[in-house]
């Protein structure tokens, strides 16, 4: 067998492909941007076009780098952004529209009616997500009501939908000619049209947004050898591979950080942060605000379900000082500035720049800088927003172990932010147990490779992707419990002043 497997990571502001080897360890990377497309307020966009050029160089120039070809990998996986919503012609292949960003809030009056007409409560019973402008379903009806042509090219089966696994899926097995219009099971959890006992899409769901059956995906394991299929041997791989897994980017990232064990936990520090919690083979219902979803699936066993906390806004918030406010030069600078004090000085920043996600499910909150007086300087606004990133999570945490009476021991982190020491070790504090990075920070994309590995048995079991785990560095808390509870209670009621800013009716 070859000795390694590639990733495709699809992610929210760039894709990159990356190449690991049978302990885990990175061999080769290649990233690439695309473009946010910002047409209006509250409106985020992607060209699927560009997507796919940006896969297909960031796949050639890694195997270069790593003087590689297609042979020499046992499997591929994808992982991608999820709820980011593809509509295109099967003919043609060509986009109808582009893709609408999970960020995207112009969904908000559809959330808002399947509220008000007593259709919520079906959609978490069914799908285990509230009404919100985050998920697919909304997105899709949006772009068949508001896009000329689209409605009657769905009728007609001619318009298909994916997220961007699916998009790139259908590309590099072949496009317009036979290429797999298929999804997994943590993807299409993600759109409020799947019921989560059955894995399969439901019809009265489907029917509240007019969404016709035949636009979307087949559903099949997150990892599995068949179904796939394989690479085009004249794509950008130069070769046939296997396709063998797929998983939304946090379910992957769980995965990269082997929490397989009912109780671990990882989070994930990147635009937004993501926090999952395994709950085993059946879906615990929240009620305090998480989502539920499947976490994976890997070939013919039960799927593994989570429970998910989704904050919009935590990282981004740190390239906000950079690029709205000019406060910092990069975003490693946030860390620098922030040490300057040695508090928040009162200060507190609820970044909800586009509604709050998990626990609130407030598309109506807007952000909101709190606790200024004449002291206060951009050290502690710096401070603040490393403590904004913080406190979220433990708003996510703190609905986790009321619903699943699940008390963490260790937080796994992995992202982008964990980067940051000061951030870390503030995050360690305010949740009062220790906080644990792995060496192999990019675990979205090895959960992705793991799923691939797994399904040509690269790696045989999870028990040998868990020998692969190794820690880099541990925060353990500082803070007194008193501290703590201080700082927690003044920040939820930072948080009550975001509410009831915007109309969404």
């Amino acid at each position: 067998m070859p000795d390694f497997v590639g990733a495709v990571d699809q992610g929210t502001t760039s894709t990159r492909f990356m190449i690991f080897d049978h302990g885990g360890n990175e061999i080769a990377r290649h990233q690439l941007e695309h473009e946010q497309i910002l047409p209006r307020a509250g409106w985020v966009e992607h060209n699927p076009t560009e997507i796919w050029e940006r896969t297909r160089a960031a796949i050639e120039t890694t195997l270069t780098k790593a003087d590689l070809v297609a042979s020499d990998l046992a499997a591929l996986g994808i992982t991608n952004q999820r709820e980011t919503s593809v509509v295109w012609n099967r003919t043609t292949g060509r986009p109808y529209y582009n893709a609408i960003v999970w960020q995207d809030t112009r969904t908000d009056r559809i959330a808002s009616a399947l509220e008000r007409d007593g259709k919520g409560d079906i959609i978490r019973r069914r799908a285990g997500l509230p009404p919100a402008t985050y998920f697919s379903a909304g997105k899709i009806q949006w772009i068949l009501e508001n896009v000329d042509g689209v409605r009657q090219a769905a009728d007609a089966g001619e318009a298909i939908f994916g997220t961007t696994d699916t998009w790139l899926l259908w590309n590099l097995t072949g496009g317009v000619n036979g290429g797999l219009h298929v999804t997994d099971p943590t993807n299409a959890s993600r759109t409020m049209l799947m019921d989560l006992e059955t894995l399969d899409w439901d019809d009265e769901l489907l029917s509240f947004f007019g969404i016709p059956r035949r636009m979307l995906p087949a559903i099949v394991p997150s990892s599995h050898p068949e179904l796939y299929g394989r690479t085009l041997a004249d794509g950008p791989l130069g070769g046939e591979v296997t396709l063998g897994g797929v998983l939304g980017d946090q379910q992957a990232a769980t995965v990269g950080q082997v929490c397989f064990e009912v109780g671990e936990a990882k989070n994930t520090y990147g635009t937004g942060n993501f926090l999952l919690l395994n709950t085993g083979t059946s879906p615990v219902r929240s009620k305090h605000g998480l989502l539920t979803t499947v976490c994976y699936q890997f070939g013919e066993e039960p799927p593994v379900y989570a429970l998910e906390g989704s904050i919009a806004v935590t990282g981004s918030a740190v390239q906000w000082l950079r690029d709205q406010l000019g406060i910092i030069a990069g975003a490693e600078q946030s860390e620098s500035l922030a040490r300057q004090v040695d508090d928040n000085g009162g200060v507190f920043f609820v970044p909800a720049f586009s509604g709050l996600f998990a626990p609130y499910w407030r598309s109506d909150a807007r952000g909101a800088i709190v606790g200024l007086s004449r002291f206060n300087n951009n050290a502690h606004i710096a401070r603040a927003t490393l403590e904004s990133i913080c406190y979220q999570s433990r708003d996510v945490v703190e609905a986790m172990r009321q619903d699943s009476g699940v008390a963490l021991d260790v937080l796994r982190v992995d992202g982008g932010v964990t980067a940051n020491d000061l951030c870390m070790q503030i995050q360690a504090d305010i949740l009062g147990v220790p906080v644990s990075k792995p060496v192999v920070a990019e675990t979205t994309a090895l959960g992705a490779a793991y799923a691939a590995g797994l399904a040509v048995g690269f790696w045989k079991s999870t028990d040998e992707l868990k020998q692969n785990w190794q820690e880099d560095r541990r925060w353990q808390p500082h803070w007194s419990q008193d501290q703590r509870e201080t700082g927690y209670t003044a920040w939820k009621k930072a948080v009550t002043r975001t509410l009831d800013w915007v109309d969404v009716g």
